[in-house]
């Protein structure tokens, strides 16, 4: 009995089936328990700083006229490019870390992914005071608003990059030791290719991210001080408070534009670039990745320079911090402590301290009816998280496999997709709100779609990322073998999807909780909307001045955010490390 070809291949080639199950783990560890107490200290620390802010604040008259636009634009853009230099160098160092050091990995993963997952409102009134109690009024506003736009940036891509290190296939890395690489060396040829198109893909969603909450980042009011900088975000803030539809077009026509001039002149030309890293046996002949703008640069003579430059660089920090190779920690099971975890374990003792004396007191003026009212409010927030995430991942899923598979169609889609996620949304919900109203549970729908609004990009970009990263030999083996439907689902695209989804839907989970607190509590032409949730407690806890709840409802929602991590998403990591990595 003969074989037939493509029988004598599926004999060779055996499919790994997409069953997600994840590993057995405690439901809670020390290092959880420790993590609460640091955070509880670190919040007790800047509502002690904020509780000595100056009681009045005048800040600037926004402009709304069409001249102002392209200044306030500028502003932006210089706010957004320097929060996000800040991410990228976070998300180097702390993704390295965490990924190579078993010590700091059980602490810094759990850290990141609550932090992710609150909302940055919940700290811009204590970060806000705390900083303009120590430093001049300007300075404290410009830091806070690029802090703020930091923190709706960095976590997807820290997330993307850790998962990246911890994804390497093992037989690369062996490789590595044996050509006796230095740490420089791996960095450059091994582990900054690999996960360039990660980065890539998460960068442009975090510039749309930050895009999202720049209103709430450059300006804000709280009581008597009123604390705002020119910008798109507080020109489209003020256009809606005012219920200037005219400025409000012109606003977002602005930011549009603005995006599409940095989708062809920065993103695509780096996707592009991103693209020759991809893991792959078989050269694509497709055209995909191209970019009118990346190959202009690479027939210019004032690039080919900088190339060159750029390369001689490289070649002096290899001879001076290459000569020693260094054996890769992802194959040394032999965890070490340093002098930074022993400081950062001091610190974090301190912050404990802190935490018990100052905590306690706030915690203990919250009335127990009060503390039912945010316990049933979390919930009520979780229902609205878990629904927006549901019905963005049965769209984003089947879009983002057509488009990361389909280099044509990604050509035409990606920058609609692009301009899309970067229109925040937080510009028109005011008046989907109002059109909202009329409906049964209204605002209990608009607070979802808004949520969704702030959760499918981060799953749709990862999804992209991860189809378009699928090896083209694996794509002809699985033609060969003729698999169909959800057969070739089960056998290539979820198993090559796993680990970027894992990511995505991390992400999407704090794009949600950062989400509920505009989503649940609206302002508009000085009528104020909220339903029931966590959102809206620390909306109205923010606005009242209320610093002992504000931060008992911030500290349920970090709680209950550290169970939904424990429980689902780092199981759910380990699984995509340990079963789905590429090899």
């Amino acid at each position: 009995m003969s074989l037939t070809r493509g029988q004598e291949v599926g004999v060779m080639f055996k499919p790994r089936t997409f069953t997600p199950a994840p590993p057995a783990q405690s439901i809670l560890t020390r290092a959880d328990v420790w993590l609460l107490l640091v955070l509880t200290g670190l919040l007790a620390l800047v509502i002690g700083a904020a509780e000595s802010a100056p009681a009045t604040v005048q800040g600037p008259e926004i402009d709304l006229s069409l001249s102002a636009l392209p200044f306030y634009a500028l502003r932006s853009v210089g706010r957004m490019a320097l929060a996000y230099a800040l991410s990228f160098l976070f998300t180097m160092i702390y993704g390295y870390i965490a990924a190579y050091n078993a010590r700091a990995e059980r602490v810094l993963i759990p850290l990141l992914d609550v932090l992710q997952s609150v909302p940055i409102l919940s700290f811009l009134p204590v970060v806000l005071l705390s900083l303009s109690a120590v430093l001049p009024e300007a300075w404290a506003v410009e830091l806070t608003a690029v802090v703020l736009i930091f923190t709706s940036q960095v976590w997807n891509m820290t997330f993307a990059w850790y998962q990246s290190l911890t994804t390497i296939p093992r037989e690369l890395r062996e490789a590595s030791s044996i050509f006796r690489f230095s740490r420089w060396q791996r960095f450059t040829t091994l582990e900054f290719p690999f996960g360039a198109l990660a980065l890539v893909w998460n960068s442009m969603m975090s510039w749309a991210g930050g895009w999202f909450f720049l209103m709430a980042a450059e300006i804000f009011t709280l009581g008597e001080r009123d604390f705002r900088l020119p910008g798109l975000g507080s020109f489209l803030q003020t256009a809606a408070d005012s219920g200037d539809l005219a400025a409000i077009g012109w606003g977002v026509l602005t930011l549009v534009a603005v995006i599409v001039v940095l989708d062809q002149f920065v993103w695509r030309p780096l996707l592009a670039w991103a693209g020759q890293f991809r893991l792959e046996m078989i050269e694509r002949d497709d055209d995909e990745g191209q970019s009118w703008f990346y190959n202009l640069i690479q027939q210019s003579v004032l690039a080919g320079w900088m190339g060159r430059l750029a390369g001689a660089i490289n070649r002096v920090i290899t001879r001076q911090f290459g000569r020693n190779p260094a054996p890769d920690p992802y194959l040394s099971d032999t965890p070490r402590r340093s002098w930074v975890g022993i400081g950062l374990l001091a610190v974090s003792v301190l912050l404990v301290g802190w935490g018990s004396w100052v905590g306690s007191r706030l915690l203990l003026s919250v009335p127990p009816a009060q503390w039912g009212v945010i316990v049933l409010s979390v919930g009520a927030t979780l229902l609205r998280v878990a629904t927006a995430m549901i019905v963005a991942l049965l769209w984003t899923v089947p879009v983002g496999v057509f488009i990361g598979t389909r280099p044509r169609a990604a050509a035409i889609l990606q920058p609609i997709v692009q301009i899309a996620a970067s229109v925040p949304a937080t510009a028109l919900f005011p008046v989907l709100v109002l059109a909202f109203l009329a409906l049964p549970g209204g605002l209990n729908l608009a607070a979802v779609l808004l949520m969704m609004l702030g959760t499918q990009w981060y799953i749709l970009f990862n999804v992209i990322a991860g189809a378009a990263a699928i090896p083209q030999d694996l794509r002809f083996t699985s033609e060969l073998l003729q698999l169909r439907g959800w057969q070739r689902w089960r056998t290539l695209i979820l198993p090559g999807l796993f680990p970027y989804l894992v990511t995505g839907l991390i992400t999407a989970s704090g794009g949600a909780w950062n989400a509920s607190i505009v989503a649940e509590y609206v302002v508009f032409n000085q009528q104020t909307y909220q339903t029931f949730g966590i959102g809206a407690q620390i909306a109205a806890a923010t606005a009242a001045g209320d610093f002992a709840g504000l931060f008992a409802a911030t500290l349920a929602m970090i709680t209950a955010v550290v169970a939904i991590n424990r429980l689902l998403w780092r199981r759910l990591y380990r699984l995509a490390e340990t079963k789905y990595r590429m090899e």
